[in-house]
């Protein structure tokens, strides 16, 4: 089956389900306002401080070991001052997707999807800097986002694919390769029909339709490859979400791997081991992070 019959599958499946999320009404706004070149922190903070919700997880990002702080940040305007404009509608867009896609009823267990999508984003993050990708936070957002349409699948089509899932725990085939046989189309379709609805950048619908197939993307190619091998770094480490025990690769092989090396030749030389290493060392953060942001209710200093 071919990218255009997945597409056209996808939009049905997508078109049918009535009670599909919606980007919080706040956000939007938030995101719309930040068009506007003469906007202030100030109107962005009254503004986000009517969604106590978005506030805190907002909140929770900011003191999160993906930005560091100095000192932990207890105020929205601090927060925003320190993030700065540029990075708000990346913010807001991520607790969005959080804030629509929140009841835990599908086939894969919320947190631990979020476990790894979060972790993505981390490893997205680190990579992206070894490789000199100029904007660091749209890889983290990238790799956050990145599995979308898995949300969807788990909750809206439950039954077909847990089956997906039971298949591939025995048998070795890759997820988006299963679904395509079982489903008739993939999360990557899904997903990009989801971010198309939901108004996202074009460069994140093409990281959430190309990442397991980086060199189809015309956008942002390197972006694509960060987080493919973000995604597979993650699945072989403890931050898997669909129980692919006997998963592996070989980074030389990878088409992500060689479109990275052409932006940096230096990464040749990356001691693989040792960023394993590096990864192992950030799984308590992703964990504690992703916990800390679904208790995310508590009030928040203006």
């Amino acid at each position: 089956m071919d990218k255009k019959q997945m597409m056209e599958r996808a939009e049905i499946l997508v078109g049918a389900v009535d009670d599909l999320p919606t980007i919080p009404v706040v956000a939007t706004q938030v995101i719309q306002m930040l068009d506007d070149q003469n906007v202030s922190v100030e109107e962005i903070a009254d503004l986000m401080l009517t969604d106590q919700v978005m506030t805190a997880r907002v909140m929770k990002l900011i003191n999160s070991p993906i930005y560091r702080p100095t000192n932990e940040i207890t105020s929205l305007k601090r927060a925003l001052v320190y993030l700065g404009l540029r990075h708000i509608r990346e913010l807001a867009l991520t607790t969005s997707v959080i804030s629509a896609f929140d009841a835990d009823s599908g086939a894969i267990e919320l947190n631990s999807f979020w476990e790894h999508s979060f972790g993505v984003g981390m490893v997205s993050k680190i990579i992206a800097k070894k490789v000199g990708y100029e904007d660091l936070e749209k890889a983290y957002i990238a790799g956050i986002i990145h599995d979308l349409g898995e949300v969807f699948l788990s909750n809206y089509m439950r039954e077909p694919f847990q089956e997906v899932l039971d298949r591939i725990k025995n048998h070795p085939i890759r997820l988006v390769d299963a679904e395509a046989e079982m489903l008739g189309t993939t999360h990557c379709e899904i997903g990009l029909c989801i971010a198309r609805k939901w108004n996202f950048p074009d460069v994140y619908c093409e990281v959430i339709s190309c990442h397991h197939k980086p060199g189809e993307a015309e956008i942002d190619p390197v972006l694509c490859a960060i987080v493919n091998l973000s995604d597979l770094f993650c699945t072989v480490r403890e931050l898997n979400y669909s129980g692919r025990q006997w998963i592996s690769f070989n980074l030389g092989e990878e088409e992500a791997w060689n479109i990275l090396k052409n932006e940096s030749p230096a990464l040749a030389k990356l001691d693989v081991e040792r960023f394993c290493y590096e990864l192992d060392d950030a799984i308590p953060d992703v964990k504690e992070l992703v916990s800390s942001i679904f208790n995310a209710n508590e009030q928040v200093k203006s």
